[in-house]
């Protein structure tokens, strides 16, 4: 979609590290609260237009000439929460009881609790318990000897340190002293500490500034180190994060004003309500803990959410592929079909009305068929990645010819189902079929030497772990492991602000459609999951072009199918450096753009929401620094931008094709029966 260059504006090219390395996590909209690696775009100053000013019409005139109407009074700001202090004094004595109380019945419900879970954990488990299952001690040790090898660098990072803390005391100590409260600090961007006592009160400005002066000290010598391997770095990087995080004072109760705030003014109330929630949690991951993020009893797949009106016409052991009802009149003649990823349920397309993926492409023409993929158990331990390209790719291919008559399609994969579609265009190509007009990919890799912190997980140690536990649960992978690895990608956000807000405050998170789906991850089969993590992940086979699949070599470069890549400046799962290299593996023409947001926000950004930009340019040069450089921003949403391009390969307007039309007859209603298939927890 053409856009007026003067309104355009560059990215901001990326430095080296933040190319290899993943974006820190912040704040953002829903689940995607990431902040990017990539430097923030510099803003092109507007050119100045010169321009005659028309004349006025005379009722214009005359309304210049009249007196301006008095400026509205200002709405009232909100009042400023009493202090701690405060709080404190204002309880009477039948208050203070009634707290004290709380408290003490709080803390031994909590033990009850404790002494339950871990009863339940030992409790008929045939688990092997490890200390370190990641090798994380091999990994910071490697880190820290390499410092303690170099003392100079630890003297600077010391000397820095030690500054630092001389100027928050010199800040603060005469406030403390003084009994005053602290002012002209800097603006709190941090959610952690969003509580008006973390900058008003000298204490726990103290504890906050002390705090995060330490953790970017402890950050900045894992950058410092040198000498170690890229991949050991990460590691320690990635635990070293995770334990800072967690001591956050703003993760403890004591000393986390906004949690002695709720206690306060609910006299321990929030404490007690706190603690159950707890143990509900507790009692729904069977002794360990699942934090719960919305409320799971808000939603019903068809009825509230993934509504987008269609059937099920194709069914086997793997999938489902439903056709949607067109909203058109008339549609192109080339069909689409959506492979989403198996990790995840589809209808992250298909949310609400108002931000479906699905809905605005039937408004936009275009016959919509999507594979949902089966919720495995035990007895689909064995099934593989070949079983996936066979009965689910090509088994879905075929659906969709039988379906419309149709001899060719566009295809879309997103985040590993975009690995898998690859890898079938990779085979089809081998052998001659041509049935895939364009693939489009969402958030996906085929290249992963730059993947992200996801790797931590894949090296031998974590493989070692893996495939142990998912022996010992059967034959897959269970959900709940799949959600703690993509929570502690974002602890702060996905992690400790649950436990903050749900056990300390006593709150119960509210609806939250996003992240009713997020929480409904699916089961990884042991064959399959083993095999992406160890030929994709471990050893990048496919980039390498040392993948065999269905007794074919799958070599990207021989791919002629025209390719529009993908991708999202903050995406902490397929990082945009790591999808470009998978961009340039292709043999035809690759169309790449860069979206702003994130993994999910920056694929699901429905046009009329008006929300973030995204940056496109025609050329494909060797680095995508090259690229950023030469990368023009255009706002809002990229829909419209990728709809012109699958137009122009979507044939003519024929009449609209309504399920069960064709050979296939429907099954059922979307959203189908596999979609509602929910893990144990």
């Amino acid at each position: 979609m053409a856009q007026d260059r003067e309104t355009t504006k560059r990215p901001a090219r990326a430095q080296a590290a933040s190319v290899t390395r993943p974006p820190r996590q912040s704040k953002g909209d829903g689940v995607e609260r990431e902040a990017s690696a990539v430097t923030k775009p510099k803003r092109k100053p507007k050119a100045a237009v010169a321009t005659k000013a028309p004349s006025p019409a005379p009722e214009q005139a005359a309304a210049a000439a009249a007196p301006a109407p008095a400026p509205a009074m200002p709405a009232p700001a909100a009042p400023s929460p009493a202090s701690l202090q405060t709080l404190a004094q204002s309880l009477n004595p039948d208050q203070m009881t009634h707290l004290s109380r709380n408290l003490a019945d709080a803390m031994t419900r909590a033990n009850d609790i404790f002494s339950t879970a871990f009863y339940d954990q030992s409790k008929g488990s045939n688990e092997s318990w490890r200390a370190d299952p990641f090798d994380v001690q091999g990994a910071t040790n490697a880190v820290w000897a390499n410092l303690a090898a170099r003392p100079e660098t630890l003297r600077d990072a010391h000397a820095g340190l030690w500054k630092s803390y001389a100027d928050i005391w010199e800040r603060h100590a005469l406030k403390m002293m003084m009994g005053q409260a602290m002012e002209n600090l800097a603006p709190n961007r941090d959610k952690r500490f969003r509580d008006p006592e973390w900058t008003a009160n000298p204490a726990f400005s103290l504890m906050r500034e002390t705090y995060l002066a330490t953790a970017s000290f402890i950050s900045s010598l894992v950058e410092r180190t040198e000498g170690v391997d890229e991949e050991t770095k990460r590691k320690a990087g990635f635990f070293i994060k995770q334990a800072v995080d967690a001591a956050s004072p703003s993760n403890f109760m004591m000393s986390n004003p906004a949690v002695l705030r709720a206690m306060i003014e609910s006299q321990g109330q929030s404490i007690v309500k706190g603690v159950e929630n707890f143990a509900a949690d507790l009692k729904r991951g069977g002794g360990m803990l699942a934090i719960t993020q919305t409320d799971m009893n808000a939603f019903t797949l068809g009825e509230n959410i993934a509504t987008t009106p269609g059937k099920v016409v194709y069914r086997n052991h793997l999938i489902e592929i439903i056709q949607y009802t067109p909203t058109t009149e008339t549609t192109f003649d080339v069909p689409l079909l959506i492979f989403p990823p198996w990790i995840n349920k589809f209808y992250i397309m298909d949310l609400q009305p108002k931000n479906s993926m699905i809905r605005w492409l039937l408004a936009q023409g275009h016959t919509v068929f999507l594979a949902s993929w089966v919720n495995p158990d035990a007895t689909m331990v064995e099934k593989t990645f070949e079983d996936y390209m066979r009965d689910g790719v090509f088994a879905g291919v075929q659906a969709v010819q039988d379906a419309c008559g149709a001899t060719k399609m566009n295809t879309v994969g997103y985040c590993i189902g975009g690995t898998l579609l690859a890898a079938c265009l990779g085979y089809m190509a081998q052998i001659g079929d041509d049935r895939i007009a364009s693939a489009t990919f969402f958030a996906s890799q085929q290249d992963f030497e730059l993947s992200g912190d996801l790797r931590i997980f894949a090296d031998d140690p974590g493989l070692r772990y893996l495939e142990d536990r998912i022996t010992q649960k059967g034959g897959f992978l269970d959900a709940q492991a799949m959600a703690d690895t993509f929570n502690s990608l974002r602890a702060n956000d996905l992690v400790w602000n649950y436990v903050v807000d749900n056990y300390y405050m006593g709150r119960s998170p509210p609806p939250f459609d996003l992240l009713y789906w997020n929480a409904d991850q699916t089961r990884m089969p042991k064959a399959l999951h083993l095999f992406y993590l160890r030929a994709f992940y471990h050893d990048n086979l496919m980039a390498k072009g040392e993948l065999t699949l269905l007794g074919q070599p799958i070599d990207l470069g021989r791919v002629e199918t025209p390719i529009y890549m993908q991708s999202s400046k903050e995406d902490h799962i397929a990082p945009y450096a790591s999808v470009y290299r998978g961009a340039k593996l292709f043999g035809g023409d690759v169309t790449f753009m860069m979206a702003g947001s994130g993994h999910i926000a920056g694929v699901i950004n429905h046009p009329d929401a008006n929300k973030y930009q995204h940056w496109l340019n025609s050329a494909l040069p060797d680095t995508v620094e090259e690229w950023i450089d030469g990368a023009i921003e255009h706002p809002g949403s990229w829909w419209p931008n990728w709809h012109a391009w699958l137009a122009k390969r979507s044939g003519k307007q024929v009449k609209a094709r309504m399920p069960g039309d064709g050979k296939l007859k429907v099954l059922c209603d979307a959203p189908g029966e596999y979609v509602k298939v929910r893990s144990a927890n």
